[in-house]
């Protein structure tokens, strides 16, 4: 699961990614329909942020996206995640088969950029097992590749109502951060970004360098 993570600015390549989303027009026109662009802080699903994809001219851009595809009437056994009726993530395992997701799997891709994403690992106080009416303690991570200012989360997008909405895509987590949760998204290194968004190239393959060395506190 992904379903918080932050942005901090102080970061110069992060400031020039959310300069460029500022200075867009798609960013006045989500401001005009009440998505204002959150450039700094804790993103929260239905949020509106600067996401890396490529362009119509095949060059790499940065957009404003709104997190979450929408999912109106589906019941909740229906949902794979999110809040009410919206669809946060994306099993990377399966993208590519799902009705939902196959289109962009297939040549709508981006790269959210964050600082650091956030996971919550759900504790049974009082020895209490998994599943019993005990108290959970739920204790918050920042959780960020190792050696990295930079965490670049893998999506997929779609045009909603003329506006770009994107999905975080998950995966099994790796073995240091297990403990804490039974997913984590889908991290690229920087290097991969260009092949990530490209539509020709093959997704199933990049996904081989999805990073697995992390570095995580508890916040």
């Amino acid at each position: 699961m992904c379903t918080r993570f932050y942005i901090n600015i102080s970061d110069a390549e992060l400031q020039d990614i959310v300069s460029a989303a500022e200075n867009s027009a798609l960013a006045k026109k989500f401001q005009t329909a009440g998505d204002p662009l959150c450039t700094s802080g804790e993103i929260f699903p239905t949020n509106v942020v600067p996401v890396i994809a490529s362009s119509r001219a095949g060059r790499r851009s940065v957009f404003p996206m709104k997190w979450g595809y929408s999912l109106k009437g589906r019941s909740g056994k229906d949902r794979d995640s999110g809040r009410g009726s919206l669809l946060v993530n994306a099993r990377a395992e399966t993208a590519g088969e799902k009705v939902t997701f196959r289109d962009s799997w297939k040549s709508h891709r981006c790269i959210v950029p964050a600082s650091h994403y956030f996971e919550w690992e759900h504790v049974h106080e009082g020895g209490h097992p998994q599943g019993s009416t005990g108290s959970i303690q739920k204790i918050k991570y920042a959780i960020q590749p190792k050696g990295s200012a930079i965490t670049w989360l893998c999506g997929l997008y779609r045009m909603e109502d003329g506006y770009p909405h994107f999905v975080v895509l998950t995966r099994p987590p790796a073995e240091d951060i297990a403990f804490i949760h039974d997913r984590m998204p889908l991290i690229l290194p920087e290097e991969k970004i260009a092949d990530w968004i490209d539509p020709e190239k093959d997704p199933a393959r990049i996904i081989s360098s999805a990073v697995n060395d992390v570095v995580f506190e508890q916040v």
